[in-house]
């Protein structure tokens, strides 16, 4: 007695699977490169107003720069490689010194960091002056 089966098999690929991997992998490949690739159109972005801005107690000293990188101490001109020793006279035998630093919102952050490393490097805390936001 010869016996037939009644089931075919046919040859199929199921690509649910195979679906599912490469979503996964697209998205894994999409995050790793936006933590890559730093973001070239990035804003220029201005200084930010503050809500939480308090008056400081016992200010002693300011330094100004304006649009036209031009460098400021207590409303007197003053180069930046001299600033350095124009901040030691005048923060001479104060005790805790703090300098407000007021910069016109167009100056690079560069410039701005470039006066927070005197003064980091004098140890004088520093304190960066902000508008209300209205």
């Amino acid at each position: 007695m010869a016996l037939k089966s009644r089931t075919k098999i046919t040859p199929q690929f199921e690509l649910s699977s195979m679906t599912d991997l490469v979503f996964l992998l697209l998205i894994f490949f999409m995050l790793i490169t936006t933590l890559i690739v730093p973001n070239v159109n990035a804003l220029k972005l201005t200084l930010p107003s503050s809500h939480t801005a308090q008056p400081t107690k016992g200010m002693t000293v300011s330094v100004s720069i304006n649009k036209n990188l031009e460098y400021f101490v207590d409303g007197k001109q003053v180069m930046l490689t001299t600033l350095q020793s124009t901040l030691q006279n005048f923060l001479s035998g104060k005790k805790d010194p703090t300098v407000i630093l007021h910069t016109d919102n167009t100056v690079p952050v560069e410039n701005v960091v470039k006066v927070m490393d005197i003064a980091n490097k004098m140890k004088v805390k520093m304190v960066l002056a902000t508008y209300p936001e209205k």
